[in-house]
């Protein structure tokens, strides 16, 4: 008797259309739900924001802030109705859109015009860290905000020869207080900082090209990134903050712009220039679909803390997926 016939790929549950530009980067609001729908964010090559109602499927505002660059990174934060987005400009905004407000009540100057997306950490409201590419090609600057007072500038020592951060990750060990960041560099390396003392604690080869993304676990203290070749690395931490190798996940075609690990840890997506998203089962890494929607390269992923799944690329369309509900 054959073997069934493993089932085709889903289509979209919906797409959203409106852009007008290329789409690079994506991230939900939970808390600024609409009937049980989170909002989603938006931002595109062309400089704006856009903001989604997914009950309505339509876009509800456009934020207008960098000047026609490109929006590269977007982040909310814990107290509501505040929005960061990092444009291309220089400049990281940050947006009150409280009671129907779309301003921009602060912003950083950025000193480095690279593609590598900055990071928060929140340390109890209304205190936060963010690290943002630093002034020299090859550092990561480290701030307190609101107050933008400067904590420390993280330089690789003159003979790593790192090249320049492309992603960053900051996070906090629950058995510690002390700030962590994970930052991926051109050289394919994946660096763990202890940013108070300013020193690499660990750092590992994991690609042949750039570090273009990479996502952490931090209960399974575990990681995945993505490059500019052909494979996806897996790598752990132990007690004593060393990062390893646990193995690499051939692709059949280059470049991963983006990773994320869904908020319940079962499953991870990526976003690929060949126009594909790929879903693996992250505790073993398993294929589990390749979603081949898009007629361009796959420039951002995110995921709701429901699941649901969002795509954006530089055909100018998002869409939005279900797949593998939650447990």
């Amino acid at each position: 008797m054959a073997a069934p016939c493993p089932l085709p790929p889903p289509d979209p549950q919906f797409v959203l259309r409106g852009t007008q530009s290329p789409v690079h980067a994506l991230h939900f609001c939970e808390g600024g739900q609409a009937q049980g729908h989170p909002l989603l964010f938006s931002g595109s090559q062309s400089g704006l924001v856009h903001i989604w109602s997914l009950r309505m499927r339509r876009a509800l505002a456009t934020l207008d802030g960098h000047g026609g660059q490109c929006v590269t990174w977007l982040q909310t934060l814990p107290q509501e109705h505040q929005l960061l987005s990092q444009g291309r400009d220089l400049k990281l905004c940050l947006w009150d859109l409280a009671e129907g407000r779309n301003a921009v009540v602060d912003s950083v100057h950025l000193e480095n015009v690279g593609f590598c997306r900055s990071s928060i950490l929140v340390q109890g409201q209304p205190r936060w860290m963010l690290a943002v590419p630093g002034k020299g090609s090859d550092e990561v600057q480290i701030l307190e905000m609101p107050s933008k007072t400067s904590v420390c500038t993280l330089k690789p020592e003159a003979d790593a020869k790192l090249g320049m951060p492309m992603c960053l990750r900051l996070w906090q060990a629950d058995c510690s207080p002390r700030p962590l960041l994970l930052a991926g560099y051109e050289d394919g390396s994946v660096a763990l900082w202890d940013v108070s003392e300013q020193k690499v604690c660990s750092r590992i080869a994991c690609h042949e090209e750039p570090v273009m993304d990479l996502d952490f676990d931090s209960q399974k203290a575990k990681g995945i990134s993505g490059s500019a070749g052909k494979a996806l690395a897996v790598w752990s931490l132990d007690g004593q903050q060393a990062l390893q190798v646990c193995g690499t996940h051939q692709l059949t075609n280059p470049g991963i712009a983006e990773v994320t690990i869904r908020p319940d840890r079962k499953i991870l997506a990526t976003a690929g220039w060949d126009h594909r998203i790929r879903v693996f089962q992250w505790r073993k890494m398993q294929p589990l679909a390749v979603l081949a929607f898009h007629s361009a390269a796959v420039q951002c992923v995110a995921f709701a803390a429901n699941g649901l799944l969002a795509a954006g690329s530089k055909d100018q369309r998002i869409s939005l997926w279900s797949l593998y509900p939650r447990a």
